[in-house]
């Protein structure tokens, strides 16, 4: 996978980000299943943690935010229709949101990590990359009921 523009990238991990601390705050508000909380809070506190990390990156960088809009898979619909669901079914779509988002961050940050030109958010993409194949494996979990 070709490295996203550095504007892109910006925007995809500030998509990914906004996302990841949204519907985090969503399933703590919602959800009663232990795991499916648990990775919440986490998603939640790593992600504040990483938008504050991307803020100095995208400054160090001197990138604007370039929004994409095949960023990953349709953030807004997801989170409107996580609002609109209870109970299993909340827990089900949540899960499934999180594996489909986190196999691209994974993608993307990889691919990032290894050919992205610009030094910061190359730096950012390297400190992401892994914590998000703990994401993915977590997400894999969750979705698969464990």
């Amino acid at each position: 996978m070709d490295a996203l523009p550095d504007a892109r990238f910006v925007g995809f991990c500030q998509t990914v980000n906004d996302f990841e601390i949204a519907s985090g705050r969503l399933a703590l508000a919602k959800s009663a299943n232990e795991n499916v909380r648990g990775y919440a809070s986490r998603m939640v506190a790593e992600y504040n943690e990483a938008a504050q990390y991307l803020v100095k990156a995208r400054a160090e960088a001197g990138v604007s935010y370039a929004p994409d809009p095949s960023n990953p898979p349709n953030t807004v619909a997801v989170l409107q229709r996580l609002n609109n669901l209870t109970g299993p079914e909340f827990d089900t779509a949540y899960a499934n949101s999180q594996l489909a988002i986190q196999t691209e961050a994974n993608a993307q940050y990889g691919a990032f990590s290894q050919n992205g030109e610009n030094g910061a958010l190359r730096r950012y993409a390297q400190r992401m990359f892994p914590i998000s194949e703990q994401h993915l494996e977590y997400a894999r979990r969750i979705a698969g009921g464990r």
